[in-house]
Protein backbone atom coordinates (compact mmCIF):
# COMPACT_ATOMS: atom_id res chain seq x y z
CA UNK A 1 0.00 0.00 0.00
CA UNK A 2 1.13 3.40 -1.05
CA UNK A 3 0.66 6.87 -0.09
CA UNK A 4 -1.11 9.43 -2.42
CA UNK A 5 1.72 10.58 -5.07
CA UNK A 6 1.41 13.91 -5.88
CA UNK A 7 -0.97 14.16 -8.78
CA UNK A 8 -0.46 15.98 -12.24
CA UNK A 9 -1.11 12.84 -12.09
CA UNK A 10 -12.96 -25.02 -15.40
CA UNK A 11 -12.11 -27.62 -18.41
CA UNK A 12 -8.55 -27.33 -19.23
CA UNK A 13 -7.76 -25.44 -23.10
CA UNK A 14 -5.64 -28.20 -23.70
CA UNK A 15 -5.08 -30.69 -26.98
CA UNK A 16 -7.48 -33.53 -26.03
CA UNK A 17 -5.13 -35.74 -27.40
CA UNK A 18 -2.61 -34.70 -24.01
CA UNK A 19 -5.16 -36.35 -21.82
CA UNK A 20 -5.48 -36.41 -18.38
CA UNK A 21 -3.86 -37.37 -15.38
CA UNK A 22 -5.00 -38.24 -12.10
CA UNK A 23 -2.23 -36.60 -9.88
CA UNK A 24 -3.95 -36.23 -6.07
CA UNK A 25 -0.34 -37.11 -5.07
CA UNK A 26 1.11 -34.01 -7.20
CA UNK A 27 -0.71 -31.50 -5.21
CA UNK A 28 -2.10 -32.97 -1.90
CA UNK A 29 1.13 -32.97 0.22
CA UNK A 30 1.83 -29.41 0.98
CA UNK A 31 4.63 -28.52 3.97
CA UNK A 32 3.38 -27.87 7.25
CA UNK A 33 3.70 -23.92 6.85
CA UNK A 34 1.20 -24.06 4.25
CA UNK A 35 -1.41 -25.73 5.95
CA UNK A 36 -3.91 -23.31 7.28
CA UNK A 37 -2.95 -22.33 11.29
CA UNK A 38 -6.99 -21.61 11.85
CA UNK A 39 -9.80 -24.41 11.66
CA UNK A 40 -13.49 -24.42 11.87
CA UNK A 41 -16.71 -26.33 10.20
CA UNK A 42 -15.88 -25.20 6.58
CA UNK A 43 -16.03 -28.33 4.00
CA UNK A 44 -12.74 -29.23 3.00
CA UNK A 45 -11.86 -27.43 -0.26
CA UNK A 46 -11.96 -29.58 -3.27
CA UNK A 47 -9.60 -31.74 -4.09
CA UNK A 48 -6.84 -31.02 -6.70
CA UNK A 49 -7.78 -30.70 -10.34
CA UNK A 50 -6.47 -33.15 -12.82
CA UNK A 51 -4.01 -32.11 -14.92
CA UNK A 52 -2.18 -32.70 -18.37
CA UNK A 53 0.28 -34.53 -19.10
CA UNK A 54 1.91 -31.60 -20.25
CA UNK A 55 1.42 -29.55 -16.75
CA UNK A 56 2.75 -33.04 -15.09
CA UNK A 57 6.07 -32.76 -17.08
CA UNK A 58 6.46 -29.59 -16.52
CA UNK A 59 6.19 -29.57 -12.67
CA UNK A 60 8.52 -32.21 -12.51
CA UNK A 61 10.78 -29.88 -14.42
CA UNK A 62 9.96 -27.01 -11.86
CA UNK A 63 10.93 -29.76 -8.96
CA UNK A 64 14.37 -30.39 -10.65
CA UNK A 65 15.35 -26.85 -10.43
CA UNK A 66 15.71 -26.81 -6.69
CA UNK A 67 18.91 -26.32 -6.26
CA UNK A 68 19.61 -24.44 -9.52
CA UNK A 69 18.53 -21.08 -8.31
CA UNK A 70 19.95 -19.12 -11.85
CA UNK A 71 17.36 -21.59 -13.51
CA UNK A 72 14.33 -21.66 -10.95
CA UNK A 73 15.15 -17.45 -11.06
CA UNK A 74 14.66 -17.79 -14.86
CA UNK A 75 11.54 -20.24 -14.84
CA UNK A 76 9.79 -17.71 -13.03
CA UNK A 77 10.03 -14.96 -15.24
CA UNK A 78 9.33 -16.66 -18.27
CA UNK A 79 5.91 -18.21 -16.47
CA UNK A 80 2.52 -16.50 -18.03
CA UNK A 81 1.71 -14.29 -14.67
CA UNK A 82 -1.39 -12.60 -16.23
CA UNK A 83 -1.97 -9.43 -14.53
CA UNK A 84 -1.10 -7.31 -11.97
CA UNK A 85 -4.33 -5.91 -9.98
CA UNK A 86 -2.72 -4.35 -6.96
CA UNK A 87 -0.10 -1.63 -8.07
CA UNK A 88 0.85 2.18 -7.35
CA UNK A 89 2.50 3.75 -9.58
CA UNK A 90 4.29 5.78 -7.49
CA UNK A 91 5.78 2.94 -5.75
CA UNK A 92 6.14 0.57 -8.62
CA UNK A 93 9.13 2.31 -10.79
CA UNK A 94 12.34 1.37 -9.82
CA UNK A 95 14.52 3.45 -6.96
CA UNK A 96 17.71 3.89 -9.89
CA UNK A 97 14.94 5.35 -12.07
CA UNK A 98 13.80 7.64 -9.46
CA UNK A 99 17.10 9.43 -8.96
CA UNK A 100 17.73 9.46 -12.39
CA UNK A 101 14.27 11.70 -12.95
CA UNK A 102 15.49 13.48 -10.29
CA UNK A 103 18.84 14.55 -11.72
CA UNK A 104 17.12 15.12 -15.15
CA UNK A 105 14.57 17.95 -13.31
CA UNK A 106 17.74 19.27 -11.43
CA UNK A 107 16.13 18.28 -8.15
CA UNK A 108 17.69 18.94 -5.05
CA UNK A 109 18.17 16.24 -2.27
CA UNK A 110 17.87 17.17 1.48
CA UNK A 111 20.94 16.08 3.05
CA UNK A 112 19.48 15.21 6.56
CA UNK A 113 16.50 13.68 5.54
CA UNK A 114 17.17 12.14 2.15
CA UNK A 115 14.37 13.61 0.91
CA UNK A 116 13.81 15.37 -3.07
CA UNK A 117 13.18 18.82 -3.04
CA UNK A 118 12.76 21.55 -5.42
CA UNK A 119 15.75 23.71 -6.76
CA UNK A 120 18.14 25.91 -6.08
CA UNK A 121 20.17 23.80 -4.41
CA UNK A 122 21.02 26.07 -1.00
CA UNK A 123 22.57 24.81 1.95
CA UNK A 124 21.82 21.35 3.41
CA UNK A 125 21.17 19.64 0.08
CA UNK A 126 22.95 18.44 -3.11
CA UNK A 127 21.92 18.17 -6.45
CA UNK A 128 20.50 15.11 -7.25
CA UNK A 129 22.93 14.25 -10.37
CA UNK A 130 25.23 13.79 -7.42
CA UNK A 131 24.07 10.65 -6.94
CA UNK A 132 25.12 9.51 -10.55
CA UNK A 133 28.71 9.49 -9.44
CA UNK A 134 29.09 9.28 -5.64
CA UNK A 135 28.31 5.90 -4.67
CA UNK A 136 27.96 6.37 -1.03
CA UNK A 137 25.40 9.28 -1.47
CA UNK A 138 23.59 7.14 -4.12
CA UNK A 139 23.22 3.97 -1.71
CA UNK A 140 21.88 6.37 1.29
CA UNK A 141 19.45 7.44 -0.97
CA UNK A 142 18.56 4.29 -1.99
CA UNK A 143 17.98 2.96 1.18
CA UNK A 144 16.27 6.03 2.76
CA UNK A 145 13.91 5.37 -1.21
CA UNK A 146 12.97 1.48 -0.64
CA UNK A 147 13.24 -1.11 1.69
CA UNK A 148 16.93 -1.79 0.69
CA UNK A 149 19.58 -3.39 3.75
CA UNK A 150 16.69 -2.54 5.90
CA UNK A 151 17.69 -4.64 8.96
CA UNK A 152 15.41 -8.12 9.02
CA UNK A 153 13.54 -8.45 12.17
CA UNK A 154 12.63 -4.93 12.45
CA UNK A 155 9.24 -3.48 11.99
CA UNK A 156 9.55 -1.74 8.67
CA UNK A 157 6.25 -0.33 8.48
CA UNK A 158 7.55 3.48 9.02
CA UNK A 159 10.36 3.05 6.90
CA UNK A 160 8.29 2.02 4.19
CA UNK A 161 5.62 4.38 4.11
CA UNK A 162 8.00 7.26 4.89
CA UNK A 163 9.59 6.77 1.18
CA UNK A 164 6.83 8.44 -0.60
CA UNK A 165 7.30 11.56 1.25
CA UNK A 166 11.20 11.19 0.13
CA UNK A 167 10.36 10.92 -3.10
CA UNK A 168 7.12 12.61 -3.71
CA UNK A 169 8.90 15.57 -5.83
CA UNK A 170 10.22 12.98 -8.12
CA UNK A 171 6.54 10.78 -8.97
CA UNK A 172 4.21 13.74 -9.56
CA UNK A 173 5.86 14.68 -12.86
CA UNK A 174 6.49 12.39 -14.90
CA UNK A 175 3.09 9.28 -15.27
CA UNK A 176 4.09 8.37 -18.70
CA UNK A 177 7.56 7.92 -18.13
CA UNK A 178 7.15 6.35 -14.76
CA UNK A 179 4.36 4.36 -16.85
CA UNK A 180 6.69 3.19 -19.25
CA UNK A 181 9.65 1.76 -16.81
CA UNK A 182 7.20 -0.09 -14.82
CA UNK A 183 5.53 -1.52 -18.26
CA UNK A 184 8.73 -2.86 -19.18
CA UNK A 185 9.00 -4.54 -16.09
CA UNK A 186 5.32 -6.09 -16.41
CA UNK A 187 5.98 -7.17 -19.99
CA UNK A 188 9.64 -8.67 -19.26
CA UNK A 189 8.01 -10.80 -16.35
CA UNK A 190 5.60 -11.87 -18.93
CA UNK A 191 2.61 -10.36 -17.71
CA UNK A 192 -0.39 -9.18 -20.20
CA UNK A 193 -2.66 -6.72 -17.96
CA UNK A 194 -2.10 -4.09 -15.47
CA UNK A 195 -4.08 -2.41 -13.16
CA UNK A 196 -1.95 0.35 -11.56
CA UNK A 197 -3.16 3.21 -9.15
CA UNK A 198 -2.81 7.17 -9.81
CA UNK A 199 -4.58 10.06 -7.75
CA UNK A 200 -6.35 12.30 -10.54
CA UNK A 201 -6.75 15.67 -10.56
CA UNK A 202 -5.45 15.96 -6.40
CA UNK A 203 -5.08 19.76 -6.58
CA UNK A 204 -8.54 20.37 -7.97
CA UNK A 205 -10.04 17.16 -5.63
CA UNK A 206 -8.81 19.80 -2.67
CA UNK A 207 -9.77 23.16 -3.63
CA UNK A 208 -13.35 21.23 -4.52
CA UNK A 209 -13.68 19.55 -1.98
CA UNK A 210 -12.96 23.02 0.76
CA UNK A 211 -15.45 24.86 -1.78
CA UNK A 212 -18.24 22.30 -0.93
CA UNK A 213 -17.22 21.21 2.50
CA UNK A 214 -19.03 18.58 4.40
CA UNK A 215 -22.69 17.45 4.63
CA UNK A 216 -23.43 13.96 6.71
CA UNK A 217 -26.33 13.57 4.14
CA UNK A 218 -23.86 12.00 1.39
CA UNK A 219 -26.90 12.28 -1.01
CA UNK A 220 -26.87 16.40 -0.35
CA UNK A 221 -22.87 16.08 -0.53
CA UNK A 222 -22.96 14.75 -3.81
CA UNK A 223 -25.52 17.10 -5.55
CA UNK A 224 -23.35 19.70 -4.03
CA UNK A 225 -19.97 18.36 -6.01
CA UNK A 226 -22.07 17.58 -9.04
CA UNK A 227 -24.21 20.93 -9.46
CA UNK A 228 -23.31 23.44 -12.00
CA UNK A 229 -21.19 20.78 -13.65
CA UNK A 230 -18.37 21.15 -11.12
CA UNK A 231 -17.49 17.44 -10.64
CA UNK A 232 -17.80 17.25 -14.58
CA UNK A 233 -14.88 19.86 -14.45
CA UNK A 234 -13.26 17.77 -12.77
CA UNK A 235 -13.17 15.03 -14.63
CA UNK A 236 -12.47 16.80 -17.64
CA UNK A 237 -9.02 18.15 -15.85
CA UNK A 238 -8.21 14.48 -15.19
CA UNK A 239 -8.82 13.00 -18.49
CA UNK A 240 -6.21 16.37 -19.42
CA UNK A 241 -3.70 14.79 -16.63
CA UNK A 242 -4.16 11.31 -18.46
CA UNK A 243 -3.95 12.34 -22.17
CA UNK A 244 -0.48 14.05 -21.28
CA UNK A 245 0.62 10.89 -19.38
CA UNK A 246 -0.31 8.77 -22.59
CA UNK A 247 1.79 10.96 -24.75
CA UNK A 248 4.76 11.03 -22.43
CA UNK A 249 4.49 7.05 -22.19
CA UNK A 250 3.94 6.98 -25.93
CA UNK A 251 7.09 9.46 -26.54
CA UNK A 252 9.09 7.18 -24.01
CA UNK A 253 8.27 3.75 -25.13
CA UNK A 254 8.38 4.92 -28.88
CA UNK A 255 4.82 3.30 -29.54
CA UNK A 256 3.84 4.23 -33.60
CA UNK A 257 6.86 3.78 -34.92
CA UNK A 258 9.92 1.31 -36.19
CA UNK A 259 11.29 0.80 -32.81
CA UNK A 260 8.21 0.37 -30.66
CA UNK A 261 9.01 -1.47 -27.69
CA UNK A 262 7.12 -4.58 -26.35
CA UNK A 263 5.42 -2.37 -23.45
CA UNK A 264 3.48 -0.54 -25.86
CA UNK A 265 1.13 -3.82 -25.89
CA UNK A 266 0.27 -3.99 -22.49
CA UNK A 267 -3.02 -3.03 -21.60
CA UNK A 268 -3.45 -0.55 -18.97
CA UNK A 269 -6.09 0.90 -16.91
CA UNK A 270 -5.99 2.78 -13.90
CA UNK A 271 -7.30 3.12 -10.47
CA UNK A 272 -8.40 6.16 -8.66
CA UNK A 273 -6.82 6.26 -5.11
CA UNK A 274 -8.97 8.39 -2.26
CA UNK A 275 -6.23 9.08 0.40
CA UNK A 276 -8.28 7.48 3.57
CA UNK A 277 -5.91 9.83 6.09
CA UNK A 278 -7.86 13.60 4.38
CA UNK A 279 -11.21 15.08 5.52
CA UNK A 280 -14.36 13.49 4.85
CA UNK A 281 -14.94 15.81 2.29
CA UNK A 282 -11.87 15.35 0.26
CA UNK A 283 -12.25 11.40 0.63
CA UNK A 284 -15.65 11.42 -0.61
CA UNK A 285 -14.95 13.86 -3.35
CA UNK A 286 -12.03 11.92 -4.39
CA UNK A 287 -14.01 8.64 -4.74
CA UNK A 288 -16.88 10.66 -6.50
CA UNK A 289 -14.37 12.18 -9.18
CA UNK A 290 -12.97 8.24 -9.80
CA UNK A 291 -16.16 6.34 -9.95
CA UNK A 292 -17.32 9.47 -12.35
CA UNK A 293 -14.07 9.36 -14.65
CA UNK A 294 -14.45 5.22 -14.48
CA UNK A 295 -17.89 6.08 -16.27
CA UNK A 296 -16.46 8.74 -18.59
CA UNK A 297 -13.00 7.50 -19.57
CA UNK A 298 -12.33 3.25 -20.64
CA UNK A 299 -8.80 3.67 -19.44
CA UNK A 300 -10.15 4.85 -15.88
CA UNK A 301 -12.14 1.44 -14.38
CA UNK A 302 -12.55 2.55 -10.29
CA UNK A 303 -11.36 3.26 -6.97
CA UNK A 304 -9.11 2.56 -3.98
CA UNK A 305 -8.38 3.86 -0.49
CA UNK A 306 -4.58 4.44 0.07
CA UNK A 307 -2.40 5.92 2.74
CA UNK A 308 -1.94 3.85 6.00
CA UNK A 309 -5.10 1.61 7.18
CA UNK A 310 -3.92 2.00 10.77
CA UNK A 311 -3.88 5.94 11.23
CA UNK A 312 -5.29 7.66 13.36
CA UNK A 313 -7.86 9.28 11.28
CA UNK A 314 -7.93 6.17 8.95
CA UNK A 315 -9.05 4.16 11.82
CA UNK A 316 -11.58 6.66 12.98
CA UNK A 317 -13.45 7.54 9.67
CA UNK A 318 -13.26 4.06 8.45
CA UNK A 319 -16.71 3.13 8.72
CA UNK A 320 -18.04 6.25 7.23
CA UNK A 321 -15.68 5.74 3.83
CA UNK A 322 -17.03 2.41 3.56
CA UNK A 323 -20.72 3.83 3.89
CA UNK A 324 -19.35 6.73 1.42
CA UNK A 325 -17.92 3.86 -0.81
CA UNK A 326 -21.56 2.26 -0.95
CA UNK A 327 -23.39 4.88 -1.63
CA UNK A 328 -21.59 6.09 -4.48
CA UNK A 329 -21.83 2.56 -5.87
CA UNK A 330 -25.95 3.24 -6.21
CA UNK A 331 -24.93 6.42 -7.98
CA UNK A 332 -22.16 4.97 -10.35
CA UNK A 333 -23.05 1.30 -10.71
CA UNK A 334 -20.54 0.74 -13.66
CA UNK A 335 -17.30 1.51 -11.74
CA UNK A 336 -15.89 -1.12 -10.15
CA UNK A 337 -14.30 -1.45 -6.38
CA UNK A 338 -11.34 -2.56 -5.07
CA UNK A 339 -10.48 -1.78 -1.15
CA UNK A 340 -7.45 -1.95 0.99
CA UNK A 341 -8.62 -3.67 3.82
CA UNK A 342 -7.40 -5.57 6.70
CA UNK A 343 -3.68 -3.95 6.16
CA UNK A 344 -3.28 -4.86 10.04
CA UNK A 345 -2.06 -7.21 12.74
CA UNK A 346 -2.25 -7.43 16.24
CA UNK A 347 0.05 -4.82 18.01
CA UNK A 348 -0.11 -2.67 15.55
CA UNK A 349 -3.63 -1.36 16.57
CA UNK A 350 -6.35 -2.25 19.51
CA UNK A 351 -7.69 -5.52 19.10
CA UNK A 352 -11.33 -3.51 18.89
CA UNK A 353 -9.97 -2.13 15.81
CA UNK A 354 -9.15 -5.99 14.01
CA UNK A 355 -13.17 -7.27 14.39
CA UNK A 356 -14.54 -5.57 11.18
CA UNK A 357 -12.36 -3.71 8.18
CA UNK A 358 -12.66 -6.79 5.74
CA UNK A 359 -16.57 -7.12 6.39
CA UNK A 360 -17.16 -3.98 6.09
CA UNK A 361 -15.98 -3.24 3.26
CA UNK A 362 -17.66 -6.85 1.79
CA UNK A 363 -21.33 -6.02 3.30
CA UNK A 364 -21.28 -1.83 3.17
CA UNK A 365 -19.07 -1.20 0.72
CA UNK A 366 -19.72 -4.08 -1.36
CA UNK A 367 -16.26 -4.16 -2.95
CA UNK A 368 -15.13 -6.33 -5.63
CA UNK A 369 -11.74 -7.03 -4.38
CA UNK A 370 -9.95 -6.77 -1.05
CA UNK A 371 -6.17 -5.66 -0.92
CA UNK A 372 -4.33 -7.50 1.48
CA UNK A 373 -7.09 -8.93 3.87
CA UNK A 374 -4.29 -9.87 6.14
CA UNK A 375 -6.11 -9.65 9.29
CA UNK A 376 -8.73 -12.02 8.49
CA UNK A 377 -9.08 -14.56 11.22
CA UNK A 378 -8.81 -11.75 13.84
CA UNK A 379 -12.01 -10.12 12.68
CA UNK A 380 -15.35 -10.97 14.64
CA UNK A 381 -17.51 -13.79 12.18
CA UNK A 382 -14.73 -13.93 9.75
CA UNK A 383 -15.75 -17.47 8.69
CA UNK A 384 -18.88 -15.59 7.41
CA UNK A 385 -16.54 -13.05 5.47
CA UNK A 386 -14.94 -15.65 4.06
CA UNK A 387 -18.13 -17.61 2.86
CA UNK A 388 -19.51 -14.33 1.44
CA UNK A 389 -16.37 -13.68 -0.81
CA UNK A 390 -16.27 -17.21 -1.97
CA UNK A 391 -19.83 -16.80 -2.66
CA UNK A 392 -19.70 -13.41 -4.17
CA UNK A 393 -15.94 -14.02 -6.23
CA UNK A 394 -15.14 -11.47 -4.30
CA UNK A 395 -11.24 -12.10 -4.88
CA UNK A 396 -8.24 -11.19 -2.09
CA UNK A 397 -5.12 -9.40 -3.46
CA UNK A 398 -1.97 -11.09 -2.09
CA UNK A 399 1.54 -9.05 -2.15
CA UNK A 400 3.69 -11.69 -0.20
CA UNK A 401 6.71 -9.06 0.03
CA UNK A 402 4.44 -5.63 1.42
CA UNK A 403 3.05 -8.13 3.94
CA UNK A 404 6.10 -9.17 5.35
CA UNK A 405 8.12 -5.39 5.34
CA UNK A 406 5.04 -3.71 6.78
CA UNK A 407 2.87 -6.00 8.89
CA UNK A 408 5.98 -9.07 9.77
CA UNK A 409 3.34 -11.01 8.78
CA UNK A 410 4.48 -14.05 6.33
CA UNK A 411 4.37 -18.08 5.73
CA UNK A 412 2.01 -19.45 8.14
CA UNK A 413 0.85 -16.51 9.86
CA UNK A 414 -0.50 -15.12 6.24
CA UNK A 415 -4.08 -15.89 5.91
CA UNK A 416 -3.42 -17.21 2.20
CA UNK A 417 -3.99 -20.40 2.94
CA UNK A 418 -7.39 -19.64 5.04
CA UNK A 419 -8.50 -17.95 1.58
CA UNK A 420 -8.05 -20.85 -0.66
CA UNK A 421 -9.17 -23.19 1.69
CA UNK A 422 -12.38 -20.77 1.88
CA UNK A 423 -13.01 -20.68 -1.99
CA UNK A 424 -12.03 -17.34 -1.94
CA UNK A 425 -10.00 -16.44 -5.53
CA UNK A 426 -6.79 -15.55 -5.23
CA UNK A 427 -4.18 -13.25 -6.83
CA UNK A 428 -0.76 -12.36 -6.38
CA UNK A 429 0.33 -8.80 -6.70
CA UNK A 430 3.36 -6.64 -5.83
CA UNK A 431 1.84 -3.42 -4.04
CA UNK A 432 5.13 -1.35 -4.59
CA UNK A 433 7.31 -3.30 -6.17
CA UNK A 434 9.70 -0.72 -6.74
CA UNK A 435 10.30 0.40 -2.85
CA UNK A 436 9.79 -3.35 -1.95
CA UNK A 437 12.73 -4.10 -4.00
CA UNK A 438 10.85 -7.23 -5.68
CA UNK A 439 8.88 -8.56 -8.94
CA UNK A 440 5.99 -10.43 -9.94
CA UNK A 441 8.42 -13.31 -10.14
CA UNK A 442 9.33 -13.06 -6.94
CA UNK A 443 6.03 -13.50 -5.43
CA UNK A 444 5.02 -16.10 -7.10
CA UNK A 445 7.97 -18.36 -6.20
CA UNK A 446 7.80 -17.22 -2.85
CA UNK A 447 4.27 -18.71 -3.38
CA UNK A 448 5.93 -22.12 -4.48
CA UNK A 449 8.92 -21.80 -1.71
CA UNK A 450 6.57 -21.24 1.28
CA UNK A 451 3.16 -22.86 0.46
CA UNK A 452 4.09 -25.94 -1.55
CA UNK A 453 2.36 -25.08 -4.57
CA UNK A 454 2.89 -27.24 -8.06
CA UNK A 455 2.77 -25.82 -11.83
CA UNK A 456 -1.02 -26.21 -12.21
CA UNK A 457 -1.28 -24.40 -8.56
CA UNK A 458 0.78 -21.59 -10.06
CA UNK A 459 -1.08 -21.41 -13.50
CA UNK A 460 -4.31 -21.31 -12.46
CA UNK A 461 -3.56 -17.85 -10.11
CA UNK A 462 -2.39 -16.62 -13.00
CA UNK A 463 -5.54 -17.25 -14.64
CA UNK A 464 -7.31 -15.82 -11.64
CA UNK A 465 -5.60 -12.23 -11.94
CA UNK A 466 -7.02 -11.60 -15.81
CA UNK A 467 -10.49 -13.18 -14.60
CA UNK A 468 -11.06 -11.23 -11.44
CA UNK A 469 -9.44 -8.20 -13.11
CA UNK A 470 -11.86 -5.19 -14.36
CA UNK A 471 -11.46 -5.50 -17.93
CA UNK A 472 -14.40 -5.49 -20.23
CA UNK A 473 -16.57 -8.23 -21.42
CA UNK A 474 -17.49 -11.72 -20.79
CA UNK A 475 -15.03 -14.43 -19.88
CA UNK A 476 -13.27 -16.91 -21.16
CA UNK A 477 -14.24 -19.22 -18.67
CA UNK A 478 -17.56 -20.86 -17.36
CA UNK A 479 -19.35 -20.34 -14.22
CA UNK A 480 -17.50 -19.57 -11.30
CA UNK A 481 -13.53 -21.09 -11.78
CA UNK A 482 -12.32 -20.96 -8.08
CA UNK A 483 -14.53 -23.39 -7.41
CA UNK A 484 -15.59 -25.48 -9.95
CA UNK A 485 -12.37 -25.09 -12.61
CA UNK A 486 -11.08 -22.96 -15.61
CA UNK A 487 -13.71 -24.62 -17.98
CA UNK A 488 -13.70 -23.06 -20.91
CA UNK A 489 -17.21 -21.61 -22.40
CA UNK A 490 -19.34 -24.34 -25.16
CA UNK A 491 -17.70 -21.57 -27.89
CA UNK A 492 -14.05 -21.88 -27.30
CA UNK A 493 -14.16 -25.57 -25.75
CA UNK A 494 -12.83 -27.64 -28.58
CA UNK A 495 -9.95 -25.01 -29.82
CA UNK A 496 -6.46 -25.40 -29.09
CA UNK A 497 -4.28 -22.06 -27.63
CA UNK A 498 -1.72 -21.47 -29.69
CA UNK A 499 -3.19 -22.20 -33.10
CA UNK A 500 -5.98 -20.36 -35.19
CA UNK A 501 -9.43 -20.15 -33.81
CA UNK A 502 -11.80 -22.14 -36.16
CA UNK A 503 -15.12 -21.48 -34.47
CA UNK A 504 -17.03 -18.86 -35.32
CA UNK A 505 -18.69 -18.23 -32.31
CA UNK A 506 -15.36 -18.43 -30.42
CA UNK A 507 -13.54 -16.07 -32.75
CA UNK A 508 -16.85 -13.49 -32.12
CA UNK A 509 -15.93 -13.84 -28.38
CA UNK A 510 -12.39 -13.12 -28.60
CA UNK A 511 -13.24 -10.02 -31.09
CA UNK A 512 -16.04 -9.33 -28.42
CA UNK A 513 -14.72 -9.32 -25.13
CA UNK A 514 -11.03 -7.66 -23.74
CA UNK A 515 -11.05 -10.61 -20.97
CA UNK A 516 -11.52 -13.56 -22.89
CA UNK A 517 -9.15 -11.96 -25.50
CA UNK A 518 -6.37 -11.69 -23.11
CA UNK A 519 -7.31 -14.78 -21.04
CA UNK A 520 -7.05 -16.45 -24.85
CA UNK A 521 -3.50 -14.92 -25.04
CA UNK A 522 -2.57 -16.03 -21.56
CA UNK A 523 -3.52 -20.01 -22.19
CA UNK A 524 -1.52 -19.66 -25.84
CA UNK A 525 1.54 -18.23 -23.74
CA UNK A 526 1.08 -21.54 -21.43
CA UNK A 527 0.89 -23.82 -24.04
CA UNK A 528 4.14 -22.91 -25.47
CA UNK A 529 5.38 -22.64 -21.55
CA UNK A 530 4.88 -26.04 -21.05
CA UNK A 531 5.78 -27.01 -24.60
CA UNK A 532 9.23 -25.89 -23.96
CA UNK A 533 9.92 -27.17 -20.41
CA UNK A 534 8.24 -30.55 -21.31
CA UNK A 535 10.98 -30.72 -23.52
CA UNK A 536 13.88 -29.97 -21.35
CA UNK A 537 12.12 -32.50 -18.65
CA UNK A 538 12.68 -35.52 -20.60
Amino acid sequence: MSLQPRSALSRRVVPAALGTLSVLSLLSALPAAAQPAHRDDRPAAPPPRQVTAAEARTDAHLRSLRDRPGALREFFRQLPKGGDLHNHLSGAVSTEYLIELAAEDGLCIDTARLAAVTPPCGPGTRPAADARTDRAFRDAVIRAWSMEDFPPGQNGHDHFFDTFDKFGEVTWRHRGKLLAEVADTVVRDNQFYLETMVTPASDGAKKLAAQVGWDDDLAALHRGLVADGKLDKLVAEAREEADDGDAEFRATEHCGTSRARPACGLTVRWISQASRGSSPQRVFTQLALGMRLAEADPRFVGVNLVQPEDWASSLRDYSLQMRMVGYLRTQYPRARVTLHAGELWPGLVKPEDLKFHIGQAVDVARTERVGHGVDLVHEDDWQHTARTMADREVAVEVPFSSNAQILGVKGADHPFGTYRRYGVPVVLATDDPGVSRIDISHEYRYAADTYGLRYPELKDLARASLEYGFLTGASLWQGNPTAAGYHPVPACRAERPGLPVRGAACRHLLVESARARLEWRQEAAFAAFEQAHARVSR
